[in-house]
């Protein structure tokens, strides 16, 4: 089947006579053929034949491929002066839906199994259509997630993000600038380099002499991290540039140090890089999952006599399942006798920088060669919002990228700036903006607040595990999360692992509550642990409470079924 091609327009020499006249006769009210109004401008209609120069020279050309107006609606683009007129009642569309899936989902999750969430999902999908889709789909998706905004989500470090950042960051996905090249972000790129000034400072580098980046995330940061530890300490003791040449196969082995409790994002970075899971030697953690600095000292010191290279120390400063910190000054100090990079993952416990109670946890933060840190955990801001810091911008060298197309030598000697070679990706959003416009609108003392309210909601949950007869606390909080379990009446350990986990899933279906499930370190039964992450600073005490009564219920109700 063939389509039809339309004739030729006006021929060029009319074309360029009408443009030469046009500004000359543009009307009051109008800029090179738009229409202002209230501050905005509105692309007209189609001109006809006979509407002034422009209408005669090109209305052959526009009016052949002109789209009726309901075309045009659903093709309009965010951005130029036009775009919050296209905007406006699509947004308004979503907040309505957002509303509405909210209502109809009543609780913190859906009810169901996850069979029934899918069959619901293929059955809209597959309905949703036209006009229509954007409200429908929308609908479903409100409907069908966990909202960590209800006070009974609190499983993970999956915070619900302040209204403020969420509408900056509609700011940026109107305007969709991407950080690789500065002609693609002139506002933005200068954003992010201040604002990775003012966060060093927070970490307590010397923003002069530090680099950064945004991330995805703690797992990119990290892999970032290890990435420039395996560079210079293993690039150091080979003789040769390990980004150019690869990972020697020959030589001492490199080794990893990281706790038993880190994040397994290390082991997925030790194996990208050439390096292997194997090489990450887990440090033994105490009770409450903070590594033991004797065995740190113990590990590297037998990797030494093994005639091994210890590339990196990982210290923790917020665990995911307790937020336990890691001996930082201590590790720094054996990082630095034992020639190997320090990498700190804050992605959790970054956020106590923003309080002066909890700043004092991660003392000597500052000693480390980088850093990890995750704003869309204890910073409430929409995924994504990961930083990744340098203390010294020499260390960024094996990262340097020069692409002709994006970052010209040239263009740099002429004072355009690029992002490039300080990021793993390419195309990159503007992240920084909305972390910038969220500290200019509560400052760090505010979030702080924040910070300090959610750490006061999981003390508070804390003594309430301990006052409930059928209920056991792991450890007391040190950020804003604990780990307990329920007990059930002379059970062994297996059974107590068996409803545990049963009695959470119970809750998802039921719909009642997200609880985290996690297991402690070490071998054998009895290691199941519930995981309650409080991260909703407007959730109240007697809300928390309510939500552990509700699993003891779920628990006896486990155990009356078995």
């Amino acid at each position: 089947m063939t389509s039809e091609i339309p004739g030729p327009g006006p021929a060029t020499g009319d074309f360029d006579a009408a443009l030469k006249t046009y500004d000359a006769e543009t009307a009051p009210g109008q800029t090179g053929g738009i229409h202002t109004r209230g501050g905005l401008s509105l692309v007209p209609e189609p001109a006809s034949a006979g509407a002034g120069p422009l209408g005669e020279a090109v209305a052959g050309l526009l009016g052949s491929a002109a789209p009726s107006g309901n075309q045009v609606r659903k093709t309009a683009l965010s951005g130029g002066a036009g775009g919050p007129v296209a905007l406006e009642p699509l947004v308004q569309a979503v907040l309505e839906a957002l509303a509405k899936g909210a209502v109809r989902r009543g609780g913190p999750v859906p009810t169901g199994t996850p069979e029934d969430l899918a069959a619901e999902v293929a059955r809209v999908f597959a309905e949703a259509d036209g006009d229509d889709a954007l409200h429908q789909l929308t609908e479903l998706l409100a409907y069908g997630s966990a909202d960590p905004a209800d006070p009974s989500c609190a499983a993970h470090l999956h915070c619900p993000p302040l209204a403020v950042a969420v509408a900056a960051d509609l700011a940026v996905a109107a305007l969709n600038p991407s950080q690789d090249s500065w002609d693609q972000a002139p506002a933005a790129t200068a954003v992010e380099t201040l604002l990775l000034q003012e966060l060093a400072q927070l970490v307590g580098y010397d923003p002069a002499e530090a680099a950064g980046v945004l991330t995805s995330g703690g797992t990119e940061s990290n892999l970032m991290g290890l990435m420039l530890a395996r560079d210079r300490v293993l690039g150091r003791a080979a003789e040769r540039q390990i980004e150019l040449s690869g990972v020697p196969g020959t030589g001492p082995r490199p080794r990893i140090f990281a706790s038993a409790a880190a994040h397994f994002s290390v082991q997925r970075s030790a194996a990208l890089l050439g390096l292997g899971e194997n090489a990450v030697v887990p440090v033994p953690v105490d009770r409450e999952l903070r590594m033991k600095p004797e065995a740190l000292a113990s590990a590297l010191r037998d990797c030494v006599a093994r005639g091994e290279v210890p590339v990196a120390v990982v210290a923790t400063a917020g665990t995911t399942d307790t937020g336990a910190v890691d001996p930082l000054r201590t590790c720094a100090a054996l990082a630095a006798e034992y020639g190997a990079w320090l990498h700190v993952d804050a992605a959790y416990g970054g956020g106590a920088l923003l309080s002066d109670e909890l700043a004092p946890l991660v003392g000597g933060i500052a000693l480390a060669d980088s850093v990890s840190l995750d704003w869309h955990k204890l910073g409430w801001q929409p995924v994504a919002a990961g930083i990744f810091l340098v203390r010294r911008a020499e260390t960024y060298a094996s990262l340097a990228r020069r692409a002709v197309y994006l970052n010209p030598q040239d263009d740099e000697d002429a004072g355009y700036p690029s992002l490039l070679g300080l990021s793993l990706r390419t195309t990159r959003r503007a992240d920084a903006f909305k972390i910038a416009v969220t500290l200019r609108t509560l400052g760090r003392e505010g979030l702080g607040r924040l910070v300090d309210a959610c750490h006061e909601l999981a003390r508070g949950g804390a003594e309430a595990v301990r006052a409930h007869p059928r209920l056991e606390l792991h450890a007391d909080p040190v950020l804003t999360a604990f780990l307990f379990r329920y007990l059930p009446e002379g059970a062994d350990p297996e059974h107590t692992d068996r409803v545990n986990a049963a009695l959470r899933r119970r809750l998802l279906r039921e719909g009642r509550a997200v609880v985290g499930r996690t297991e402690l370190p070490g071998e054998g039964p009895g290691r199941v642990r519930l995981k309650l992450t409080l991260l909703n600073p407007h959730t109240t005490p007697a809300e928390v409470e309510r939500l552990l009564h509700a699993v003891a219920a779920s628990g006896q109700a486990e155990e009356e079924n078995r």
